[in-house]
Order: structure tokens, then C-alpha cells, then sequence
């Protein structure tokens, strides 16, 4: 029998458990719980009374409902979700006031998001990956302690003009979505290491993206490019460019220019003659694929 009050840290992962024990209901100390990769269809009340929780890790079970009582664990700091069957996510997910660290809801069946969701302005990381979603909430830009996002494998179409507010941001992910475009605002991301835009259906990039003068890697493979801006040489940190599988017959002499650029990828390009700075780029080490 578990110690009532005693425990700190108990990892229930991976134990096949249909239900959470009584003992560990009662452990009102504690601050880490681990029910990763357990058969948990429904949450008991009792656990939302463990109010000294900062970690709760509820992936891999097969829940598709989260009462609104989770905005009772004020104290949380992460909060992993992912891998479950959870079709709607209650707005009170947006009181948990505490949540600093992660929130993972990859892998789940959402489509949509709650606005109240971006009342969690202190939030660091957030995956949302794989999932159904076909818009994301207006008021994402609010999210501004963001520093990765992850929105990849979804059904995206549009970002909000909102977006180019996340001044924290460092990686964002939207690879496998439906994006078409891109917000002008999206230049706002001054602090962006890592684009992924790959798998998408874009035709243009917006002038703005030269903005973003830390981003290092670029990802636009298997879009719908036909041409490119020339801002891409405002880019001087950039070291990975991708652009297979995009209909681009001719690339502006700017890329050549990228003083940091180490691989460059333009396989399956119907690139008319290969750029006269190809050679260049090639003496000084970058690594470029045709």
C-alpha cells in the first residue's frame, strides 16, 4: 500500500491499468504523476483533488473526453495528452494558469481549438500535431511566451494574421497541412530558427519572410512554387535550404549569395540550366543536390 501523502513522483507508465488506484488518488503531495501508455477510457474526480500536481502525463490511453474539473490542477506545469482519441477540448484547459512548460495534444482527434486556449500566455511549448485541425484560433498571437510550435499533420489551410505576434518563437512546424498561403505577418517571427512548411500547397511566399533573419533552416519541399522572392537573400543565417518538388524553373541569383548556406536541395526542380553561382556555393562546401 502506497503512503498517503508521502509520494512525490509516481510513474504508473505502462502498466496496462484500466482504472487509477485508490492509493495513488490519495497521495495529495504530489507532484508528478505518470500514466503513460495505460488502457484509462475516463478520469476518476479524485484526481483533479491532486492540486500539488505539476507534471500529469495522461498519453497513450485511449480518453476522448477531458472534463472541464482539469482547471482545478492550477499548480500544473506540463500537461501531455497526447495519443488519445480526445475529439474536443474543453475551453477550461485555457484556466490552467500554471501551464509553463508543455502541452501536448498530438496524435488526438481535434478539430478545432478553443479560444480560450490562448489565454495560456505563459506557455512555452505546444504540440498539436496530427490531429484534424482546419483553422486555429484568432487569437494565437496572444501565446507570446511560445518558443516551439508544433502543427503539422492537420488540415490547415490558413494561419491568422495573429501568428506574426509570437516574438518568442524559435521553431514552428506545419509540415502535411493544406496551407495555400502565407500572412504577410508571418515576417513578425524575428526570433525563428526553423521553418517547416513542407507537403503543403503553397504557390507564393510573402516578401516578409526576409525578415526573419535568424531562421537557419527553410523547409519548403513538395509545394507548389513556381517562383521565389528575392527577400530570401535578406536570409544571412540561413544554412539549410529545401526546395524539392516545387515547379521552379529558375532561381533568383540571391540564393547564391547566402553567406552561411551549408546544403541546398533542388532534386525533382524542373530547373531550366542549373544557376551560374552553383559552382560557387559548391567551392566554398556547401552541399547541393540537382
Amino acid at each position: 500500500m502506497l503512503p498517503v501523502n508521502e509520494l512525490a513522483r509516481l510513474d504508473l507508465g505502462n502498466r496496462g491499468l484500466i482504472a487509477i488506484p485508490d492509493a495513488a488518488l490519495r497521495q495529495k503531495n504530489l507532484r508528478q504523476l505518470n500514466l503513460y501508455r495505460n488502457q484509462l477510457r475516463a478520469l476518476p474526480d479524485a484526481l483533479w483533488t491532486l492540486t500539488s500536481l505539476h507534471t500529469l502525463n495522461l498519453g497513450e490511453n485511449q480518453l476522448d473526453t477531458l472534463p472541464d474539473d482539469i482547471s482545478k490542477l492550477q499548480a500544473l506545469r506540463m500537461l501531455d495528452l497526447g495519443h488519445n482519441r480526445i475529439a474536443q477540448l474543453p475551453a477550461a484547459v485555457g484556466h490552467l494558469d500554471g501551464l509553463t512548460d508543455f502541452l501536448y495534444l498530438s496524435h488526438n482527434r481535434l478539430e478545432q481549438l478553443p479560444e480560450a486556449l490562448c489565454r495560456l500566455t505563459r506557455l512555452a511549448y505546444l504540440n498539436v500535431s496530427d490531429n484534424r485541425l482546419m483553422a486555429l484560433p484568432e487569437g494565437l498571437g496572444e501565446m507570446r511566451a511560445l518558443v516551439e510550435l508544433r502543427l503539422y499533420g492537420n488540415r490547415l489551410r490558413t494561419l491568422p494574421e495573429s501568428i506574426g505576434n509570437l516574438k518568442s518563437l524559435v521553431e514552428l512546424h506545419l509540415q502535411r497541412n493544406q496551407l495555400t498561403g502565407l500572412p504577410g505577418t508571418i515576417g513578425g517571427l524575428s526570433r525563428l530558427r526553423e521553418l517547416d512548411l513542407a507537403d503543403n500547397v503553397l504557390a507564393a511566399l510573402p516578401e516578409s519572410v526576409g525578415a526573419m533573419t535568424q531562421l537557419r533552416r527553410l523547409n519548403l519541399r513538395n509545394n507548389a512554387l513556381a517562383a521565389l522572392p528575392e527577400s530570401l537573400g535578406q536570409l544571412a543565417e540561413l544554412t539549410h535550404l529545401d526546395l524539392r518538388a516545387n515547379p521552379l524553373s529558375s532561381l533568383p541569383d540571391v540564393i547564391g549569395a547566402l553567406p552561411r548556406l551549408e546544403k541546398l536541395d533542388l532534386r525533382w526542380c524542373p530547373l531550366k540550366a542549373p544557376p551560374a553561382w552553383i559552382g560557387k556555393l559548391r567551392n566554398r562546401g556547401c552541399l547541393i543536390y540537382l
